[in-house]
């Protein structure tokens, strides 16, 4: 694709968020940056008395995006092994579209999509910072699009589903470059949305950059952080509800992610998506796992599932895990060594 193929695309989309949203919205573009504010700003929205449902919150987005003719897909598998071992985003679904140029997906719409990722931001000491998990769900639209002008559209659609949530449009600020990025086999341009200052969202036009008459939209957010934003409740309570008074975040979102991964079918093993399970397991203390998780993967499990996931039952589940911990520190245990006589 040439550059000027590039600069034309993000010529189109800044023409389509004018159209879209000059009405509403203050827009300056200067030397390939993008800036778009609310003509009619809010301040702080008063939180929550308690922080949201997740399910709730799903539910109520879904239901703006099927108005507008956007259904809720089903979600991904957990185990990809495409070009990565495990799932780390909704727009996955769309990679035969995107990355191959043919003429189908995967899934496409509203997306409520579990993922792992190993890339949260920690502090000094290795724990996660405010904001950031192993496993959460990419609350994603991803569709196929006719060009930049029908992902202005659904950005508009996104911003209606925001507000449905809480989250009005006069406290959300826009902000990017238009120029192209290119990995691989695909190009896109984001935006990234923020909240009160906080970032929470990216607004991402892509197209398969030999063929871009394959465009796809990716609107998302992580529902955790998005949950933050409505709650009065500190990130670790937001997100881990009561428990997070007893646990530490880390030992919680380690269980968390291992609880998916289990209910994905995932077994622990020393390659691909196994040797995942085993990763996120050795941040669990093995005096816990002999004392037993199933409290807290009986409340990891009614997450998942409320989020669309299925899966074995918690018993199931603790028997996986609490065995997995335990048989991985007796191997590295000098009692479990065998000598010869």
């Amino acid at each position: 694709m040439t550059t000027s193929a590039s600069d034309e695309i993000a010529d189109r989309l800044l023409d389509s968020l004018i159209n879209q949203f000059s009405g509403r919205w203050h827009i300056e573009a200067d030397e390939g940056g993008l800036r778009m504010r609310p003509r009619t700003p809010l301040a702080g929205g008063k939180p929550l008395r308690h922080a949201p449902h997740p399910r709730r919150v799903i539910d109520t987005m879904a239901q703006v995006f099927a108005a507008a003719r956007v259904p809720r897909a089903a979600v991904l598998p957990i185990r990809w092994g495409r070009d990565t071992d495990l799932t780390m985003s909704a727009i996955q679904g769309l990679d035969p579209w995107l990355k191959d140029g043919a003429d189908r997906v995967w899934r496409e719409g509203f997306l409520p999509q579990p993922v792992v990722r190993f890339t949260g931001e920690r502090d000094d000491q290795g724990r996660l910072r405010d904001g950031y998990l192993t496993s959460f769900v990419n609350l994603s639209c991803t569709h196929r699009i006719s060009g930049p002008e029908h992902h202005a559209a659904l950005l508009g659609t996104w911003l209606d589903a925001l507000s449905a949530v809480g989250i009005h449009a006069g406290r959300v600020a826009i902000d990017g470059e238009l120029a192209t990025w290119h990995r691989g086999p695909v190009s896109g341009i984001t935006l990234f949305l923020s909240c009160d200052g906080v970032g929470f969202a990216d607004a991402v036009l892509l197209w398969n950059t030999a063929d871009p008459s394959h465009m796809a939209t990716d609107l998302g957010s992580g529902l955790e952080r998005l949950c933050w934003l409505l709650s009065p409740q500190p990130w670790a309570h937001t997100v881990f509800g009561l428990a997070a008074t007893w646990w530490d975040t880390d030992l919680l979102d380690a269980v968390r992610t291992a609880t998916l991964l289990v209910m994905a079918g995932i077994r622990p093993g020393a390659h691909a998506s196994g040797s995942a399970l085993r990763r996120v397991l050795r941040r669990v203390p093995v005096p816990m796992a002999a004392a037993g998780l199933g409290r807290i993967i009986r409340a990891q499990r009614a997450y998942w599932v409320d989020t669309g996931m299925s899966g074995p039952g918690w018993p199931h589940l603790a028997d996986v895990i609490e065995n997995e911990i335990l048989t991985a520190a007796a191997r590295r245990s000098p009692q479990a060594k065998t000598t010869s006589p």
